[in-house]
């Protein structure tokens, strides 16, 4: 794996995205343009900015701005999961894990943001 794909940050949000959708899927009906939308949206953006922002790297400010898109989409990620959660569609305990996963994600944008010129091109 080369580029973004390489970035244990990228494969985790993906990871993350994917498993939200397989949740997501069993969502009723009535939540489909309201709650299901949204969490897809929100966690499916996590890795896309990633990936939009590692391209971009060379310019830092566009590398941490879309970085901290990345984070801003991953907190949002997280309140969709409360919801998930408080509506009654996913257990306490697979919106703990999914909570906890994604604060990693947070925190390993974090440190990218913090740090951009680790990942500028060489």
């Amino acid at each position: 794996m080369q580029g973004y794909k390489s970035l244990k940050v990228f494969q985790l949000s993906y990871e993350l995205a994917m498993e939200i959708f397989r949740l997501s899927k069993t969502f009723p009906r009535e939540e489909t343009y309201s709650l299901t939308d949204q969490i897809r949206r929100a966690s499916r953006s996590v890795p896309a900015n990633i990936a939009e922002g590692y391209r971009k790297r060379q310019y830092p400010r566009h590398f941490v701005s879309k970085l901290s898109d990345a984070d801003g989409e991953c907190s949002e990620t997280q309140v969709w999961l409360f919801f998930s959660r408080d509506c009654g569609y996913a257990t306490s305990e697979k919106c703990d894990e999914l909570v906890q996963k994604y604060e990693e994600v947070g925190r390993m944008l974090g440190g990218m943001i913090a740090n951009p010129e680790r990942f500028l091109p060489k």
